[in-house]
């Protein structure tokens, strides 16, 4: 350790480790990635994957990472062995992680490490990333204050003032009319109606007694007493109250079929835009098959603070303002996180009169 050459190499790759911490925990992948040889390797056989080369390695992360719902990264530097312009070492490891689908835990892991000198300096020619111990007991923390942390519902809708947009503010009167004439426009038949006591006769009016229902899992439908009345007032033939004694297993074929083309499907949307598209988020995707064509008639129950000026506003709504808010829901009622798995947008119904749209003049559900 007197040669002042390997001193300034063991400093240089503490460095470029750490910076591979600091660019996982800020979610960078870009940086992250260029930490690598133009043919370096990133191994992670317990995951399973395995990436090459920066590109790969940065969109094979963004993948990875858009699948946490948090992550955090402790690396404690380990022996590092150099041998001119190569080198070997190793990183010990702590992570604590949630992911979308509900794993979570933490784990003790090694990274293997071999880097190589360039014009550039130090950098990764492989990481290869060995788990020693994991514990997936179920995580109860979150981040203080963070979107998404059960029970932190006001700070959620708080926060849904983005970039100048409050997604919770009903629209004016002028711009449902707007809305509506659009939604028209494509097929769809619309209604304005004042309030969700309104929407709730209205509904009950446009489905006969005796018909098969599915409702979505669905705030506006369970705000509004459509849920309670479709499911347990014993007018309708409840495809969700079916569902629910049905085995998995053994009846999953009837089970797909029954959700899929019900008479009537009822729901609501994340957003709808003023050029009349209606955009659905779905974790599980079981209300899809129905909105798209597979009930005989599809009824949607929108707020009036779901209409949204075009798409890239609806996204905006479904991942900053929606997604958090089903998040807290999901927990509290399944006990798993949720996510946007499905996402579907309607531009026009499948054919002409099969798809209603009630827009209120309130604010109802997320």
């Amino acid at each position: 350790m007197n040669d002042f050459q390997a001193i300034a190499d063991r400093v240089e790759i503490e460095a470029l480790r750490s910076e591979f911490t600091d660019a996982a925990m800020m979610r960078d992948r870009a940086r992250l990635a260029a930490l690598f040889t133009s043919d370096g390797v990133l191994r992670m056989p317990d995951v399973p994957v395995e990436f090459t080369g920066p590109e790969e390695i940065r969109a094979g992360g963004e993948r990875l990472q858009a699948q946490w719902d948090f992550f955090i990264q402790n690396t404690h530097q380990g022996a590092v062995e150099i041998d001119g312009d190569t080198a070997t070492g190793r990183a010990f490891i702590q992570e604590i992680a949630r992911l979308r689908n509900g794993f979570e835990g933490l784990n003790y892991a090694i990274y293997h490490d071999r880097y190589r000198r360039t014009a550039d300096g130090w950098k990764f020619a492989e990481r290869v990333y060995e788990i020693r111990y994991l514990d997936i007991t179920p995580l109860g923390g979150s981040a203080p204050g963070a979107a998404g942390a059960p029970g932190d519902v006001e700070a959620l809708v708080a926060a849904a003032d983005v970039a100048g947009t409050k997604f919770t503010e009903p629209a004016s009167a002028d711009r449902l009319e707007r809305t509506a004439a659009a939604l028209t426009a494509k097929g769809f038949a619309v209604e304005i109606l004042g309030d969700a006591a309104a929407a709730r006769a209205r509904v009950k009016e446009l489905i006969p007694l005796g018909a098969s229902v599915f409702t979505a899992a669905s705030e506006t439908l369970r705000l509004s007493g459509l849920e309670e009345d479709i499911n347990a007032g014993g007018d309708y033939q409840s495809v969700k109250s079916r569902a629910m004694t049905m085995d998995r297993e053994t009846e999953g074929d009837e089970l797909r079929r029954l959700v899929a083309t019900p008479d009537f499907a009822v729901g609501s949307v994340t957003a709808v835009t003023e050029a009349g598209a209606l955009v659905i988020a779905s974790a599980s995707g079981s209300q899809l098959p129905g909105a798209v064509g597979g009930a005989a008639c599809a009824i949607w129950v929108v707020g009036a603070q779901k209409v949204v000026a075009d798409l890239d506003e609806a996204m905006r709504r479904v991942e900053q303002h929606a997604l958090p808010l089903e998040d807290v829901r999901a927990r509290e009622v399944y006990g798993v996180p949720s996510a946007v798995n499905q996402l579907l947008i309607l531009n026009a119904p499948t054919r002409m009169g099969r798809g209603v749209v009630v827009l209120l003049r309130e604010a109802i559900g997320f």
